[in-house]
């Protein structure tokens, strides 16, 4: 993603329904913006939900949990804080928060995030089991790549 510091004009603010969120490519990367209905705000996150790893948060429930707006993934349900990308569940799947503002009936999105979470780093986890029956090309060919990408990760038989 490039530097560029100057907003970019996303759509008509009256074209996101209140409570309800779009998503806009910006400069590649998928962005989910949200207006609230309570007091006509603008809140912008990533689009990906790294929970289930697809891009379908501007398509996730608004609500309020504990006083905070959130948006509640349509897969697996966890909530990502409007403001900072937070995900309440687990801190380790936070997601970006941008810059959105409305501006002359326009949104308008800063393509600098204003706060990212940091992973948490990943503890070691014992191997996971793998189990593949037959020993075809193509069985072997998986077996040679998935120990080529993660060697520690499984326990073949």
């Amino acid at each position: 993603m490039s530097r560029n510091t100057d907003w970019q004009r996303i759509c008509a603010v009256d074209d996101i329904l209140p409570d309800t969120g779009v998503c806009a490519l910006v400069e590649g990367r998928q962005i989910a913006i949200f207006r609230l209905r309570a007091d006509d705000s603008l809140h912008a996150i990533d689009q990906y939900d790294p929970c289930s790893g697809v891009n379908v948060l501007a398509r996730g429930i608004v609500g309020d949990v504990d006083g905070e707006r959130v948006v509640a993934s349509p897969i697996y349900k966890q909530h990502f804080s409007l403001t900072t990308g937070r995900c309440l569940e687990a801190p380790e799947h936070s997601v970006c928060a941008w810059p959105v503002r409305a501006m002359d009936g326009a949104v308008w999105l800063r393509p600098e995030p204003k706060r990212c979470f940091l992973p948490q780093p990943v503890s070691k986890r014992e191997p996971e089991d793998l189990v593949v029956i037959g020993n075809g090309m193509a069985g072997m060919r998986v077996v040679e790549e998935l120990l080529e990408m993660a060697p520690d990760q499984y326990r073949i038989t």
